[in-house]
């Protein structure tokens, strides 16, 4: 299974699309949307096309996003709103189903604390993902962060492991080996 998850902004969007197979997660692509200045529309638009691309070079099977993230600035929240949108059309666009998550669920399934740095999160992607030497910006490593979410969720029971083996057992991916 293939998954791509998106990391909004209207100054730069992260992007991460990851395989899930077998119990693995490769990292297929990463990087950041870089938005050039001008108006709001050029904005969306070059967002748009650029997910609207990758999707269809890579073709997954899933989109996952973020959710808005509620601040005290009225006019930033509205400009990630923009920007949600028009990745969510590119996923509908393309068939994709989608899903969301919060920035605290994301922190959570992937670093274990809902209150993680942006810091920790870019460490646990490139445990989890083998990346040791790769260098990432923090929108590049929460846009994995998502698409891992989402797998985790995916992956996860219909009902809690009864112990610390079983979950072990469903999830040998999460130890850390050093």
């Amino acid at each position: 299974m293939i998954i791509i998850g998106v990391d909004p902004g209207t100054i730069l969007t992260g992007y991460g699309i990851i395989r899930f197979r077998n119990n693995t997660f490769t990292r297929l692509a990463s990087g950041l949307i870089r938005i050039t200045p001008g108006g709001i529309p050029e904005k969306l638009e070059l967002i748009y096309n650029k997910l609207d691309e990758l999707i269809k070079k890579y073709q997954p099977d899933e989109f996952a996003i973020e959710t808005a993230f509620y601040g005290k600035n009225v006019q930033s929240m509205m400009k990630i709103g923009y920007a949600r949108g028009v990745s969510l059309l590119a996923a509908v666009h393309n068939g994709l189903p989608s899903s969301e998550y919060s920035p605290r669920e994301v922190k959570k399934a992937v670093v274990g604390n809902g209150a993680a740095s942006k810091e920790q999160v870019n460490y646990m992607i490139r445990v989890l993902l083998n990346l040791k030497s790769a260098k990432m910006k923090l929108d590049e490593s929460d846009a994995l962060a998502i698409a891992l979410c989402h797998a985790f969720r995916l992956k996860q029971p219909s009902k809690k492991s009864k112990d610390w083996k079983s979950f072990i057992e469903a999830f040998p991916e999460r130890v850390i080996k050093e």
